[in-house]
């Protein structure tokens, strides 16, 4: 999954990028409502954590032309202030949830999981193809009754490819939406997590989760997907 936090406090801000990248998101830090404004526009989000003092306008302000613009993207507001009022304006302004500065880290994952579990109807309570499922709440896969252990990025980039089973996903696609705008798009990387997971995921007798379409990227295995309808 992919967050924006906008965020003028750089020091704050690069502790909330490396805190939630190490939860396995992929995350962009904006610094300003123009940076941030142009973020949104250009990649899609699944959620954002958005500061209401910036200093270039107000993080209030931008939620609500993001609302106006369609943008349903579920927002967390962060504020120092703590008043009912400025909870009042950060609701009536779009956002979906709030938190007030200082937060405990571990208090701010849980709710930007909370957020990113709500609807649209793409966000199920567990991911189903075949006998492979994978819950986004407990943050477990299995294949059949297996419990299968992986890493936090490696999740994410199951999650994505679940989340559309029949598209074919390109190495582009899943670096923008599992990794980050600093990876290079010439990387390896997905390859090497990409064959990771087959490796975990295997199971005797039973066709390969990820299958690779050359030329054009990754997708689930048909069988899983047949098995599934």
């Amino acid at each position: 999954m992919r967050l924006l936090v906008v965020e003028d406090d750089v020091a704050l801000g690069q502790i909330l990028v490396r805190g939630l990248s190490e939860e396995g998101y992929a995350v962009d830090l904006s610094t300003g409502v123009v940076d941030a404004r142009h973020n949104a526009q250009t990649h899609q989000y699944d959620s954002m954590v958005i500061d209401i003092g910036l200093p270039d306008g107000n993080g209030l302000d931008l939620c609500r032309s993001l609302r106006d613009e369609g943008d349903q993207t579920p927002i967390l507001m962060l504020t120092a202030r703590d008043g009912l009022s400025d909870k009042v304006g950060g609701l009536d302004a779009g956002a979906d949830d709030y938190l007030t500065k200082p937060f405990d880290f571990p208090e701010l994952t849980a709710r930007v999981r909370a957020l990113t579990r709500r609807p649209p109807q793409t966000h199920k309570t567990v991911l189903e193809a075949g006998e492979l499922s994978l819950d986004p709440s407990s943050r477990r896969v299995w294949r059949g009754a297996i419990i299968v252990p992986l890493t936090a990025r490696e999740f994410s980039l199951l999650e994505h490819i679940m989340r559309q089973p029949e598209a074919t996903h390109t190495r582009t696609e899943l670096l923008e939406s599992v990794w980050d705008a600093n990876y290079d798009g010439l990387s390896n990387v997905v390859d090497v997590h990409i064959a990771n997971l087959r490796r975990k995921l295997e199971m005797p007798g039973s066709p390969p989760a990820i299958e690779t379409v050359r030329g054009a990227g990754y997708r689930l295995h048909p069988d899983l997907i047949a098995d599934t309808a």
